[in-house]
């Protein structure tokens, strides 16, 4: 490591370490996650073009795939590995803290979970949350990961799971990688497919909810699944 780029490290960790990680700008801490710059490039101004690429793929950093960070200058798979990890560790993190022992009453508290962590998916992605008697969450799985504008959601993939959780309800949420979150006549064919079986095996679809880039829908509200009595 050249003392140039050693010396640009020290910059934003001595920040973080005098006034906390809250004082780092975004481009800072990306800098102290790559560490190191090139022979060519400031750790610094790595980060910046980082940063700018992702924003040229109408993305941000929290969603880019590893692959193509490797077309930033100066990024390897071992610095576009890294950045990808750091981004999924403060996405569980923050899944964790939201959905903790968090009490559903509306979709919303669904789409709140859900929505910032899908978007800019390119794959649809199709995750369940198991409740118990108190409407509260328990667990979370993904069900399926599928392709560019459909995914699988079958009954015994989705029960299994539920049965094995001693699940009192679940609710069923995926994303629309096009932003547009109106269900397509698939969807809604496998939610009656869900709330049929959920009726044989006593365990309650509530909700399914489809997530786009700032929007959702939810086919309870929609008249898809039967309301209470």
């Amino acid at each position: 490591m050249n003392n140039e780029n050693t010396n640009l490290y020290r910059l934003p960790q001595e920040k973080l370490m005098y006034s906390g990680a809250s004082s780092l700008s975004d481009v800072e801490l990306l800098a102290l996650i790559l560490r190191t710059g090139t022979s060519e490039k400031k750790v610094i101004q790595l980060a910046e073009e980082v940063i700018s690429y992702t924003e040229k793929l109408s993305q941000n950093i929290y969603s880019v795939d590893a692959r193509e960070l490797l077309n930033v200058d100066g990024i390897g798979v071992s610095k576009a590995c890294s950045i990808v990890a750091s981004m999924e560790l403060a996405r569980r993190v923050r899944r964790l803290s939201l959905q903790h022992g968090k009490t559903i009453t509306t979709a919303e508290d669904i789409a709140e979970i859900y929505m910032d962590r899908m978007r800019g998916a390119k794959r649809e992605h199709v995750q369940m949350f198991t409740l118990n008697t108190k409407c509260k969450i328990e667990s979370e799985y993904t069900v399926s990961i599928g392709e560019l504008n459909s995914a699988d959601i079958h009954p015994r993939e989705v029960y299994s799971i539920a049965i094995r959780r001693s699940a009192a309800a679940i609710i069923i949420a995926h994303n629309h990688p096009s932003g547009d979150p109106t269900p397509s006549n698939l969807d809604i064919a496998a939610t009656k497919r869900l709330e049929a079986v959920g009726k044989i095996v006593g365990i309650k679809l509530l909700d399914h909810i489809i997530v786009g880039y700032d929007s959702y829908v939810s086919l309870r509200s929609e008249g898809i699944i039967e309301q209470d009595s």
